[in-house]
């Protein structure tokens, strides 16, 4: 079986569908192997050695995957032992010590706020911090550097908002905002709406228009969370067939 990168050739102007990677079919594969019992809760998932061989993939794409089974709740992995099979079917994606149902929710409350004190508050230091930050996410090709721009981008808004509360806020979850985001872009393509959402943000503070701050944020969180339900809720048919 092979699993390498491939792309379905569409006539314009229907939508060309997003690439699939190597590391989504391996795990699209393994997620639907457990969604179909051919792994039971409790079972042990083949050696890494013996993925790789089946599976005709390296071992970092495999090892991203079982991240990402992990992250969604399937598996855990127990050091010297294995991985194993712990849920049948994603519930609620854990990024670092938080579940992304709690993670989004205080997302909401802080950042959307943050957004229109920003707005109001922010300094020429601060737009020159942010459009910088911006310009380096639009044109980085690495999806590791760029998740840490993104983190270091919410921070700045935070930063802008002249309430040292509000960036502890995001202190705290900052690993587990890294961790959505590589999340969000190995599975959902999110990097390039990402930076769209961002350039409409920075584009609202440079202006001074808090409302405008605000619904940029809100609307760059509406889709993040949308990405997520679409991951957790994907269709059973793509699996059930096999990548």
């Amino acid at each position: 079986m092979n699993l390498s990168d491939s792309q379905t050739a569409v006539p314009v102007p229907v939508p060309v569908p997003r690439r699939v990677s190597a590391m989504e079919a391996v795990l699209a594969h393994l997620r639907g192997a457990i969604e179909r019992g051919e792994y039971a809760v409790g079972d042990k998932l083949p050696s890494e050695a013996e993925l790789c061989r089946t599976l005709e993939v390296s071992r970092p794409v495999l090892r991203e995957a079982l991240r990402a089974l992990q992250t969604m709740g399937l598996t855990v992995s127990r050091t010297g032992k294995g991985t194993f099979v712990v849920a049948r079917a994603v519930q609620d994606p854990t990024f670092g010590d938080y579940a992304a149902r709690d993670l989004m929710e205080v997302r909401r409350h802080i950042e959307i706020p943050v957004a229109g004190y920003a707005a109001q508050r922010r300094t020429l230091e601060d737009l020159d911090r942010l459009t910088q930050l911006l310009e380096r996410m639009e044109q980085e090709t690495d999806t590791t550097a760029w998740v840490a721009l993104d983190t270091l981008f919410h921070l700045s808004v935070a930063q802008a908002a002249r309430n040292p509360v509000f960036r502890r806020v995001i202190e705290e979850i900052r690993d587990a905002l890294a961790r959505q985001s590589a999340f969000l872009n190995e599975l959902g393509g999110r990097r390039e709406q990402s930076d769209r959402e961002h350039r409409a943000l920075v584009e609202a503070l440079a202006a001074g228009r808090e409302q405008d701050a605000i619904a940029a944020m809100s609307h760059h969180l509406d889709r993040v969370e949308k990405t997520l339900t679409d991951i957790v809720r994907a269709a059973r048919a793509p699996s059930a067939a096999g990548p």
